[in-house]
């Protein structure tokens, strides 16, 4: 949504909210909207000998690790669709409402409590697959996550069903604030709790009185609309049309700029994990072409957790007024014109990064250039970031530099 110091101070307020129209071109706003703030904030820059030293070892790991849109599959906090998927597969629409649900309140995991055991954190199984003997402290987006796994599966509360968590009578706040409760050891609670009510009750409501009550009947008049042809980007749009709270938008120097981070995140997850075994079938459920190739429309999600990992590549240079800021700790502000500058110089770096890797695939003729994407390579960053945080990993054979912290940013939009 737009906040009035966002929209131009001479525009009517219904003229606030910008909606999609038919004309609209196919080239996702994100882009220009990255290239245009990049540009106008000159303050991050992409590094372009960066771009292609790091598309050769992000391709090469790629390779090595047959990373591809079913390792979202293996991660033992998700809820995994059955497959092959069948519209009418009972169990499906659960796993669609848990995916949406988690894209409209993944935002602000950060802690000033940062590497401290007392930050705010989740104790949950490890898993799905899990005996629940032994408890796991989640932390970060991971917290969300075993948050709604936590009420699902030992407190038996459908957090996750949009009729639920849209009604303040069945589903009260004091209930919400059950479901997200820290750990014993921690000192904090999750960040932005009354806003992340709002929103469950913003889009719940959006669910329930023109969808059906589901994610699933959201995908379904999505079809309709577009006769079974509708495109990642087409889904993304329609997603910031219909919930204010996904619209991540600002205006800069009196241009609209659209991040859209959660939309195109919600799209990615349900393209991710709906991705169809390749050895069965080529077909994606809910996107037509090969395997739902259309998501190549999409850009990196601009957060605050895969800047820093742009950085350490050497992809990303900053300026040491900024580098002094983030050890420092200092919040920026949003919509500053530091925070813009890191989100849109992340979108850029990583169009050119999915470039330069095309290119090698391309002159290597391996026939796999539909499988990359920025969305892929997102995914792949944010995974290699938590391994390094977690000491799991390091980045050997090219020059690194030293990982700074994250950028804070107090935010509903990441």
């Amino acid at each position: 949504m737009l906040t009035d110091s966002e929209a131009p101070s001479d525009a009517p307020l219904d003229e606030k909210v910008v909606v999609w129209s038919d004309d609209v071109s196919d080239l996702n706003p994100v882009i220009e909207s990255a290239e245009y703030a990049y540009k106008q904030t000159n303050i991050v820059q992409v590094n372009e000998e960066g771009i292609s030293i790091a598309a050769r070892h992000i391709h090469d790991k790629l390779r090595a690790e047959s990373y591809s849109p079913r390792t979202w599959r293996t991660h033992p906090l998700h809820l995994v669709p059955v497959e092959p998927y069948v519209a009418s597969e009972p169990l499906n629409e659960p796993v669609l409402n848990w995916i949406f649900l988690i894209s409209a309140l993944n935002f602000s995991f950060w802690s000033s409590r940062e590497g401290q055991t007392d930050r705010y954190g989740v104790e949950w199984q490890a898993g799905w697959n899990d005996s629940g003997e032994v408890r796991t402290l989640w932390t970060g987006y991971w917290s969300l996550v075993a948050s709604l796994n936590r009420a699902l599966h030992d407190d038996g509360i459908p957090i996750t069903d949009p009729y639920f968590y849209s009604s303040e009578l069945h589903c009260p706040d004091s209930l919400i604030a059950s479901v997200f409760r820290p750990a014993s050891q921690c000192s904090e609670t999750i960040p932005l709790l009354q806003e992340r009510i709002a929103i469950m009750r913003e889009v719940g409501f959006i669910l329930c009185n023109s969808f059906e009550g589901s994610y699933k009947g959201f995908l379904e008049e999505f079809q309709r609309r577009h006769n079974g042809q509708g495109t990642a980007l087409d889904l993304v749009k329609m997603v910031t049309d219909t919930f204010p709270s996904f619209r991540d938008e600002v205006f800069y120097n009196g241009k609209r700029v659209c991040f859209w981070k959660r939309a195109q995140i919600l799209v990615a997850e349900t393209w991710a994990a709906f991705y169809p075994d390749p050895t069965v079938t080529d077909i994606h459920p809910f996107f037509p072409g090969i395997r739902g190739h259309a998501i190549q429309d999409l850009t990196m999600f601009a957060d605050y957790r895969v800047p820093q990992i742009l950085h350490h590549l050497k992809l990303l240079e900053y300026p040491m007024s900024l580098v002094r800021k983030l050890h420092g700790g200092y919040d920026l502000e949003p919509g500053s014109k530091e925070e813009i500058s890191l989100r849109a110089s992340s979108i850029v770096a990583v169009e050119r990064l999915k470039s330069a890797i095309l290119n090698m695939i391309s002159d290597e003729s391996t026939g796999a250039a539909h499988e990359i994407s920025s969305v892929l390579i997102d995914f792949f960053l944010w995974d290699l970031a938590k391994k390094l945080e977690r000491g799991d990993e390091k980045i050997d054979g090219i020059e690194t530099a030293d990982i700074l912290p994250a950028h804070r940013t107090r935010s509903i939009w990441y």
